[in-house]
């Protein structure tokens, strides 16, 4: 069995009006948000597959199981980055871990990890992941 390797990349986004919550910082549910945006940004950025291109092929992911550890909170204004980086890939899943710091002190805000398992669009059963879509990952 061939052992690919995988890369970490990067994402910067700066938190908004919106991602706030009552106690006046960032509500844990944008985490989330965070880590889908910053994996819709480097499928198309680094792995040169946009997540159009992916569906295209009749494929998509669904969040299996997500962890998230929280550190420090998030502010209004803060820009942060969201760093990703695929951990493993078995039959019809990838796990993904990332952390979220703070741009301006490189502090960690959270970190954790998801399992995403690949799915077809056409039965939305889940589907092996064919080499090509691991190669094209394994940067």
């Amino acid at each position: 069995m061939v052992q690919n390797s995988f890369s970490t990349f990067e994402s910067e986004i700066i938190v908004r009006p919106d991602d706030i919550d009552m106690n006046n910082h960032v509500h844990n549910s944008v985490y989330l948000d965070y880590v889908l945006a910053a994996r819709y940004d480097q499928m198309k950025r680094y792995y040169k597959m946009s997540m159009d291109e992916f569906i295209a092929l009749g494929f998509g992911w669904v969040v299996k199981m997500c962890f998230i550890e929280f550190k420090r909170p998030l502010m209004l204004g803060d820009t942060i980055i969201v760093r990703t980086g695929i951990e493993s890939v078995v039959p019809v899943s990838v796990k993904v871990h990332f952390e979220i710091r703070k741009k301006e002190s490189g502090k960690l805000s959270a970190n954790g990890y998801f399992d995403y398992t690949m799915v077809s669009l056409r039965t939305g059963r889940a589907e092996k992941i064919p080499q090509n879509i691991i190669d094209k990952y394994s940067i």
